[in-house]
């Protein structure tokens, strides 16, 4: 006699003689069933061969086994490849959700507004989301908050939200960079910036001021400048900085992207790096060794935090504990400085 043809989880349901739940938490090994039931059950799905359809299993489960990584639609230096510093750290998240068993869905937001978060979590396309810092980050923020949506975010957290997040040791970084730039001998140390009201940019700054006023100098507004960590406006800040303080002999850049920049602005005026301006970068990104002149510059561990965000996002869809990690920088000398 042929055995029965078993194609859903209510037919072993029904040869187990149990409930559909209980035959979901067998298949899955689930701690809160008696073993002997649960022997019973996955004894009978070997017999018939069963396996577990994985998109009948997520749908039932409410569970896609999918993060997004949320990108502005408007931010043409993410999507025009320009935005090194997020696709080179996507890379390590996309690793780091791998190994986990989750798929990395790379999703198009409109910064002014906030309805795409709703959609993607009724729709069930994604279990959570990683949000990179951007201009409209506290719009985003409250209403993931407010929607309870499982998501960890890059960049220093606002004090006023309670949610996972991974940053750079931004204040140290500002200060090994301030630093080693005064123990070479540099008497007018710039501050090229990004975003002025970014939080990270500020601790950056607070390390630039310590180290400073460590060494007996105070803040020259003269030598500050701030863009928005394309190469654009990082050529664009140079321009000001040398305009408003000609004699500068250094710069401590916030993107290695910017310092690119502003190397080719300050060779462009007739001037030699290091020789005449010594310019400090920030990331260690690839481009950073393989640029024609390769660039001092303060390493995240890139792998390092894609990884992290990963790895506590998924701890926080499965326990709820709120992790806020700082990873560590350190500096990378090389021909720039």
């Amino acid at each position: 006699m042929s055995k029965k043809i078993v194609q859903t989880l209510d037919d072993i349901a029904r040869l187990a003689n149990v409930s559909t739940s209980t035959v979901s938490r067998a298949l899955n090994n689930s701690s809160l069933l008696n073993p002997e039931t649960k022997e019973r059950i996955q004894l009978i799905a070997r017999e018939h061969h069963f396996r577990m359809n994985a998109s009948a299993r997520n749908l039932r489960l409410r569970q896609s086994r999918t993060i997004a990584f949320a990108a502005q639609a408007c931010f043409p230096e993410f999507f025009s490849g320009e935005d090194l510093f997020s696709l080179e750290i996507l890379g390590s998240i996309g690793n780091g959700l791998l190994t986990l068993g989750y798929d990395l869905l790379v999703i198009h937001v409109n910064p002014h507004e906030t309805a795409w978060v709703r959609s993607y979590l009724d729709s069930g396309r994604v279990d959570g989301f990683i949000l990179m810092t951007s201009d409209h980050k506290h719009s985003h923020l409250k209403a993931l908050v407010e929607m309870d949506a499982p998501f960890i975010g890059w960049g220093v957290p606002i004090p006023k939200f309670n949610y996972c997040s991974i940053t750079g040791d931004n204040v140290t970084g500002g200060m090994l960079a301030t630093q080693h730039l005064i123990r070479m001998g540099r008497q007018r140390v710039a501050f090229l910036g990004g975003p002025e009201d970014s939080l990270t940019v500020q601790h950056r700054f607070k390390g630039y001021e310590n180290a400073l006023q460590a060494a007996g100098r105070g803040i020259d507004r003269n030598l500050l400048a701030f863009g928005d960590y394309s190469h654009a406006s990082g050529a664009a800040a140079m321009q000001r900085l040398l305009e408003q303080s000609p004699e500068l002999d250094a710069v401590f850049v916030n993107s290695d992207l910017m310092a690119i920049a502003a190397i080719h602005v300050i060779q462009n005026k007739g001037k030699r790096v290091p020789e005449d301006i010594a310019v400090v970068g920030y990331d260690d990104l690839s481009i950073a060794v393989y640029n024609n002149l390769p660039l001092t510059t303060i390493r995240q561990n890139l792998p390092l935090i894609g990884k992290l965000l990963a790895q506590n996002l998924i701890q926080y869809i499965q326990t709820g504990v709120i992790t806020n990690v700082t990873t560590p920088v350190e500096l990378v000398i090389r021909k720039s400085a």
